[in-house]
């Protein structure tokens, strides 16, 4: 089976911890995903940066989009200009539905299953399972070939997943040791994803002191 097409789709299946059979991050995967989003838009051509905004280009190919990529650059052609903070971490009630979207889609092509049951034995709740195990192998291994191996043949879309990894903390995919013991060649990386990685950390971190606050 082919590796996923979309950034959305392969940042989804690195969060899946294998060892510990379930998915991580799950407090700020919302925002992990429409990050992903925003750089496959930016990769593809299809939005530009311009000052603070992304901003749609007319005439661009959106085929292979997956569902969430395809309504991000829809809402980004309709409404007003927003900061790639904003468009990374609006309002919970728009977020929380993003991760879902990117799971469905993939479940729909078989890369992944969700299993229903009950926590406790009472709440209803899905459980995510990867149906082929060897796709996440296959992206880990692209991160570590363009952390490891030679700078000029690392594709741009791995560069890309690395810098994306490491703003989002993704520690199911690189851990925290990695992520120092990597950092001068992150940076060198990072530039591949244009401003989103910057914008997904800021996101995060905003994330997380509302839910100190609320706490």
């Amino acid at each position: 089976m082919d590796l996923p097409a979309t950034l959305p789709e392969k940042l989804y299946l690195l969060a899946y911890h294998p060892e510990r059979e379930r998915l991580t991050a799950t407090d700020r995967l919302d925002l992990v995903v429409r990050a992903a989003a925003l750089t496959e838009l930016l990769r593809r051509g299809l939005v530009r940066e311009d000052g603070r905004y992304p901003v749609a280009v007319a005439g661009g190919p959106t085929d292979g989009l997956d569902p969430l990529t395809a309504a991000l650059l829809e809402r980004i052609r309709q409404e007003r200009r927003r900061s790639w903070q904003s468009w990374i971490g609006r309002s919970r009630g728009s977020t929380s539905r993003a991760a879902r979207v990117v799971r469905d889609g993939l479940a729909a092509d078989g890369r992944i299953r969700i299993e229903q049951h009950r926590l406790l034995g009472l709440f209803p709740c899905a459980r995510v399972v990867l149906a082929q195990p060897r796709l996440r192998k296959s992206l880990v291994a692209s991160l570590g070939s363009a952390l490891r191996g030679p700078f000029s043949r690392v594709d741009p879309e791995d560069a890309a997943l690395v810098a994306l990894v490491d703003a989002a903390q993704l520690g199911s995919a690189l851990s925290r040791r990695e992520r120092r013991e990597f950092r001068a060649r992150i940076e060198k990386l990072a530039p591949a994803a244009g401003p989103v990685p910057r914008a997904l950390r800021r996101a995060v971190n905003a994330r997380r002191s509302d839910v100190s606050a609320g706490g």
